[in-house]
């Protein structure tokens, strides 16, 4: 059994006070003793942990209320947080109401969601803030009956003594709880003990989605409430020039006309403040159709934009980022990709002597994988609802950041931070895209303005064409063999634009593996903006990678998943280098996991073809088999088979709903996914030319298998993402006998598969 320490420190709080009428609740900060060094969302200061918090409430009636602190984009975790409190305050799960927790950085430290870290993080304290709270029910009991405290035991919120018959519901000891101190150590369960953890159970929001009940950003109404919309430049490298606005001021509904500066000249943009056009023409009117119509008839005048420099402050790292001008096209930057990559790079590791190693080779292989821009498409696009008065600023909007984005408009309406007020709506989709809340500054602005209640409305068509796209990228792999046929020297070069899919990935499997190994990288710059997008960076290097080692394994006449087994058990036998970031038995777990669930070497059917994929990143190991047929030159994926280590796995159900939508959305972005600029202007602006996977596209069965162990819970919401790419690329090479180095790979399938 383990032991919690709750001391916490000036970062962190565990408070106990009264409810109204009675009662006990607790606060507690979560994740006072996180390292910021192993966090993976880049928005994590040095030197701090990404902070997070809830609130335990128990009712004189033996009401639970557990708040989830976190922003809820369907990762599930406004469920699977309170199931952690929950198992260690020793409730029945029925009995405990979930609520959203108020967006407030005073009482909760940082609220963000992003990088598959919010279980990981929180397991610890939300554990602890469970146990204080029961052993502090208990101490309570104890004094009440005159008692040892040791003789108390719960069970589904009830306290027993049994050698006295006496037993009390949690809520007739709340209040009396509630006075006491927080114990300085409690004691944790055993994870073979769990009830509620580990036990499948269904999402609290499921009712309320399936019925329409308005929890997203966009039912948010407000009495008064004006509607608004905005005009940005169609090309990137384009900025506002002039407009005339004559045609629609009288327009039925329309309030005003005008422009706004997002942020101010000299601006010094913080982590998150991305955003592409800094100039719009804002249109208020009355209702979203009014709005719409007239922004059809507006006039604008738009003009080329020279290199401007950006200043950055990414935590107190500053520095100066150039944007280039001018009119960019897709051609283009696959050509400058192309020549960049033949030039010298920054070395990111280097193991043993890999230009010996190819020097002597006896055979080569080299091969460049490339994918494009990618838009994030949520399903629910942009949206914010605002009132700004001289006295505060009220703000309603899914966001995945919240606290940064606050800082943000506090600085640029010149108000102070306490001032600010910001509602967490249900988002209809994140994946990294609404971390970078530009949006929210607009509608502020706009509010503002206006001096009225305003919601700003982004259309499909400004979604998709503003920005914050995944970066395009490359990657180039070379592998050295001898005479023998044995690998010999490994070499990985990666770039895009604007940056490396590289990243902090050089320690990562086959790092450590190979005696001679050489990763380097470069970027190049680009007025196209990028963000974060789920997995970054790892959504295609992994399925760059793992497509190489099988045709690595290939050459080498080996089977695919025999040949990674055997580099693995290298690295664990004999590693090469230092920084290895993988756990080679947590690598190989998933991999003979998946080899047995999938029936790998047992035959296929005929006409099924397989390939097999794994990789480690967000803290987790995910592998796939895919399974698929050919059928009027279409590929029909009739079954993956998932193994995942992800350690405790918190919520069965909803962690195989998380697998599965990986899946279909790795499937659907790999052979589809595809956003491509000509002269600064993207060519997909809506659904009718970006190609999203369909419903009898998707696979016909996910098999999902987790590897049994009590390992603290990590990553899941990103994990399972990158590996599915390269399972399907190598099941196509076997259907098809062609490789794939380019993403997406359905235009090079055959034209019905792109319509």
């Amino acid at each position: 059994m383990e032991t919690a320490n709750t001391n916490y420190n000036r970062r962190s709080f565990l408070k106990v006070s009264a409810l109204a009428g009675g009662g006990m609740l607790i606060g507690f900060n979560l994740f006072s003793s996180a390292k910021a060094a192993n966090l993976v969302p880049t928005a994590t200061p040095p030197g701090e942990a990404a902070g997070l918090t809830s609130f335990i409430k128990i009712s004189p009636e033996g009401k639970i209320t557990i708040l989830a602190p976190n922003p809820e984009f369907g990762q599930n975790v406004k469920t699977a947080m309170p199931m952690i409190v929950a198992e260690e305050l020793d409730v029945d799960w029925q009995q405990v109401i979930v609520e959203q927790a108020p967006f407030n950085t005073k009482l909760y430290g940082r609220q963000f969601t992003g990088g598959s870290q919010g279980i990981r993080q929180g397991w610890k304290s939300l554990r602890t803030a469970g146990a204080s709270a029961r052993q502090m029910l208990i101490e309570a009991a104890a004094q009440a009956w005159q008692v040892p405290a040791a003789e108390i035991t719960t069970e589904a919120g009830v306290l027993h003594h049994k050698a006295s018959g006496k037993s009390a519901g949690y809520g007739a000891m709340a209040s009396a709880a509630a006075a006491l101190p927080v114990p300085k150590d409690v004691k944790l369960k055993a994870v073979n003990t769990f009830k509620i953890l580990s036990t499948s159970h269904k999402n609290v929001e499921g009712t309320n989605i399936v019925t329409g009940k308005p929890l997203f950003g966009l039912d948010y109404r407000q009495p008064g409430m004006l509607i608004a919309m905005m005009v940005h430049p169609p090309a990137f490298g384009q900025k506002l020039k002039s407009f005339d606005a004559t045609p629609i001021r009288k327009m039925p509904g329309i309030q005003d006309v005008f422009s706004i500066q997002v942020y101010p000249d000299e601006y010094e943009r913080q982590i998150f403040d991305d955003r592409t056009f800094n100039e719009l023409v804002v249109i208020v009117g009355r209702s979203t159709w009014e709005v719409m119509q007239a922004k059809k008839k507006l006039r604008v005048n738009w003009e080329s934009m020279a290199d401007r420099v950006e200043k950055e402050n990414a935590f107190g790292q500053k520095r100066e980022v150039t944007i280039p001008g001018g009119l960019e096209s897709t051609d283009a930057h696959y050509a400058k990709m192309k020549e960049r990559d033949a030039q010298p790079a920054k070395q990111l590791r280097r193991d043993g002597d890999p230009e010996g190693a190819f020097k002597s080779a006896a055979k080569v292989i080299e091969r460049t994988y490339t994918a494009p821009f990618l838009a994030h498409n949520n399903m629910e696009p942009l949206n914010c609802f605002a009132h700004v008065t001289p006295e505060k600023a009220f703000l309603a909007a899914g966001t995945q950041a919240p606290d940064f984005i606050e800082r943000t408009i506090a600085a640029r309406l010149g108000m102070p931070i306490d001032k600010i007020d910001i509602q967490l709506t249900r988002m209809g989709g994140g994946f990294g895209r609404k971390a970078y809340c530009h949006y929210m500054v607009e509608a502020a602005l706009i509010s503002q303005k206006m001096k009225a209640p305003v919601k700003l409305i982004y259309t499909r068509e400004d979604d998709m064409t503003y920005g914050i796209y995944r970066p395009m990228y490359s990657l180039t792999f070379r592998a050295a063999f001898d005479a023998a046929n044995n690998l010999t020297g490994f070499h990985v070069r990666g770039g895009g634009i604007p940056e490396s899919p590289l990243g902090r990935s050089e320690g990562n499997f086959p790092a450590g593996a190979i005696d001679n190994y050489l990763a380097d990288e470069w970027a190049l710059p680009s007025n196209i903006t990028i963000g974060a997008f789920r997995a970054p960076r790892s959504n295609f290097i992994a399925g760059a990678q793992q497509a190489f080692l099988d045709e690595v394994a290939e050459a080498m006449g080996k089977d695919p998943i025999d040949f990674r087994l055997e580099l693995l058990e290298r690295a664990k036998k004999n590693p090469v280098g230092k920084n290895n970031t993988y756990e080679v038995d947590r690598y190989a777990g998933v991999l003979k996991l998946v080899r047995d669930k999938s029936g790998w070497g047992q035959g296929n059917q005929p006409g099924v073809h397989r390939g097999v994929a794994v990789y480690f990143c967000h803290n987790s190991y995910a592998a796939h088999v895919v399974d698929l047929s050919m059928k009027d030159g279409q590929p029909v994926v009739e079954r993956v088979t998932s193994a995942v280590d992800c350690g405790v796995v918190i919520n069965p159900i909803a962690a195989s709903n998380m697998i599965e939508g990986a899946v279909v959305d790795g499937i659907g972005n790999a052979l589809f996914g595809n956003l491509t600029v000509k002269d600064g202007k993207p060519d997909q602006s809506n659904f009718d030319k970006y190609r999203m996977i369909r419903h009898n596209e998707a696979p016909k069965k996910i098999d999902v298998h987790f590897v049994q162990n009590e390992i603290d819970p990590t990553g899941l919401g990103e994990p399972p993402f990158p590996p599915v790419i390269a399972a399907l690329a190598n099941a196509l090479y076997k259907a098809t006998g062609k490789r794939l180095y380019t993403q997406p790979f359905g235009p090079q399938l055959g034209k019905s598969i792109q319509g």
